[in-house]
């Protein structure tokens, strides 16, 4: 199921990513948007680990550097019967967390150093099993992939804007009259395919955030720890949103990076904090 996943949404996304690319030059934007779309999909299973961690300068650690983050991973991906993920820390006061790779045999967990300094040890296992959830249900793959192809899709836009600001289009629409057409057309692009990614990736991740929560706190045996756990992150992330997060990978930690209120929650990549909690309530209840 999540491979038909994997391969739906990166579909999607690349043809999200030819459309505005042909939309936006034409035959040869949309040369240009298949040769980066096979670049972005390569790299985004090869590398999007690596380049996740690299953006939020994720420096590995040793469990003498970090016993009970390390322990708790490891004891976790035991009861999973999965590999030991390498283990990262974020170097950040707002508490989060992820989890990243292309598979079980090559994941890895991060968590900031701000979730150290507010959680006790079974909120930490909590949230260590729902990213160990995410590792043993195969889905930090697609997860990552919708990332970098999200990005890409923002790095596209931004590049047409400034050749519009620049260029105001080539010679020939400006010849034709065409150039009014194209920035109307440009302007439309701008605001839907964001809007479109953006969708995507909340798809993408609601569900997967709900299913990490059960499976995460059955796993661990913790589900009112897990629920604590949330409650405590989201918090603190209202006040303090995640330094170098942006809408591309925000649908990879446990709770939404930025400070999500009001309007914006519709548009949130993750489900409410409270209905999360309560589901975990109701699970501890049941077990």
């Amino acid at each position: 199921m999540n491979t038909l996943k994997t391969a739906f949404f990166l579909t999607l996304l690349t043809l999200l990513f030819l459309v505005v690319g042909g939309l936006l030059g034409g035959r040869q934007g949309m040369m240009m948007a298949i040769i980066l779309a096979l670049a972005v999909n390569l790299g985004s299973y090869w590398f999007s680990d690596k380049i996740v961690l690299a953006m939020f300068r994720a420096r590995p650690v040793t469990e003498a550097e970090a016993p009970e983050l390390f322990g708790a991973v490891r004891h976790l991906a035991q009861l999973s019967n999965i590999p030991c993920p390498k283990v990262y820390i974020i170097p950040s006061e707002a508490p989060n967390a992820f989890a990243t790779g292309r598979s079980p045999k090559h994941a890895a967990v991060a968590a900031t150093e701000g979730i150290l300094k507010i959680l006790n040890q079974d909120e930490l296992i909590g949230v260590m099993a729902h990213e160990l959830s995410h590792v043993r249900n195969q889905d930090i793959l697609i997860g990552t992939i919708t990332a970098a192809i999200a990005g890409a899709i923002y790095m596209l836009i931004d590049m047409a804007r400034w050749s519009f600001m620049f260029g105001g289009g080539n010679r020939d629409d400006r010849e034709r009259g065409g150039g009014a057409l194209n920035v109307a057309a440009f302007l439309v692009i701008s605001i839907l395919a964001p809007l479109i990614a953006m969708l995507i990736q909340m798809a993408v991740s609601r569900s997967r955030e709900y299913q990490a929560d059960e499976s995460g706190a059955r796993l661990c045996r913790k589900p009112l720890a897990l629920a604590s756990a949330l409650e405590k992150i989201h918090a603190v992330s209202v006040r303090r949103p995640l330094e170098g997060a942006n809408p591309a990978t925000a649908h990879l930690f446990i709770i939404n990076p930025f400070s999500a209120q009001g309007m914006t929650r519709l548009f949130s990549t993750h489900p409410p904090v409270e209905k999360r909690v309560e589901i975990l309530h109701q699970l501890a209840r049941q077990l």
